[in-house]
C-alpha cells in the first residue's frame, strides 16, 4: 500500500467526482430519505463499482506498459475534454438533474430503513455506471499497478464527496457553481494526461 498513489488517487477521483450527477443524486436523496441510510447505500454502490474499475485496470496492467501509459494518457485527455464540455451547461442543467432525481425518489414512495439504504445503492448504481470517475480508477490501476492503494483513494474520494453532498450540498451549490468546479475537474485531467505522456517519452 502507497500513500502516494492514495493520495494522488483521492484527489483526482474527488475534484472529478464533486461536479458530476451522482453529487446532486445523493443530495436530493438525502433530502427525501434520512441522510445517513442514503450515504451508506450511496457508499456501498461506490465500492462495488470502483472495485470493477480496479479489477478492469489490474487486467490492462498486464498489457505493454507503453501501451498501458499511453491508453492512461488518452483517457485522461478524454475526461478533460468531457468535463470542458459539460462545464458550459452544467449550471443550466443542475434543476433538471435535481428534478429528475426527485422524481425517482418520489417514485419510491414513502421508505425507511434498508430500504432506503437499498434504493440509495440502486439510483446511484445506475447514475455512475460507465462514469468518468470508474474510467480514471481504471487508468490509475494500470499506470500504478496498485490496486489496492488505488482503491482506497477513489473509493474514500467517493465517500467524502457523497458525505459532503448529504450534509452540506446545498450550501455548497449556493456557493461554488459547477462549471467552476468542472473546469478544475479538466485541469486535474489535463495534468495527469501531460504527466503520463511525459513518461511515457523518457520510458
Amino acid at each position: 500500500m502507497d500513500l502516494v498513489v492514495i493520495a494522488l488517487a483521492f484527489a483526482a477521483i474527488f475534484v472529478v467526482e464533486l461536479p458530476d450527477k451522482t453529487f446532486i443524486a445523493t443530495l436530493v436523496l438525502s433530502t427525501k430519505f434520512r441522510p445517513l441510510y442514503v450515504w451508506l447505500g450511496v457508499g456501498l454502490a461506490f465500492a462495488v463499482q470502483t472495485g470493477i474499475a480496479v479489477a478492469l485496470g489490474t487486467a490492462a496492467s498486464f498489457l505493454p506498459e507503453d501501451l498501458v501509459r499511453g491508453a492512461a494518457a488518452l483517457l485522461f485527455l478524454v475526461g478533460a475534454i468531457l468535463l470542458l464540455r459539460e462545464a458550459r451547461s452544467a449550471d443550466a442543467g443542475e434543476s433538471e438533474t435535481e428534478d429528475e432525481f426527485a422524481a425517482k425518489a418520489a417514485a419510491r414512495g414513502e421508505i425507511h430503513g434498508v430500504k432506503v439504504v437499498a434504493t440509495s445503492f440502486i439510483v446511484l448504481f445506475a447514475a455512475e455506471w460507465g462514469d468518468l470517475s470508474q474510467l480514471l480508477t481504471l487508468s490509475l490501476v494500470a499506470k500504478y499497478d496498485d490496486p489496492v492503494s488505488v482503491f482506497i483513494g477513489a473509493w474514500f474520494a467517493l465517500l467524502a464527496v457523497s458525505g459532503l453532498a448529504v450534509l452540506v450540498g446545498r450550501v455548497l451549490l449556493t456557493k461554488v457553481k459547477l462549471s467552476v468546479l468542472h473546469y478544475v475537474g479538466a485541469t486535474v485531467c489535463l495534468a495527469l494526461a501531460l504527466f503520463t505522456a511525459y513518461e511515457l517519452l523518457l520510458a
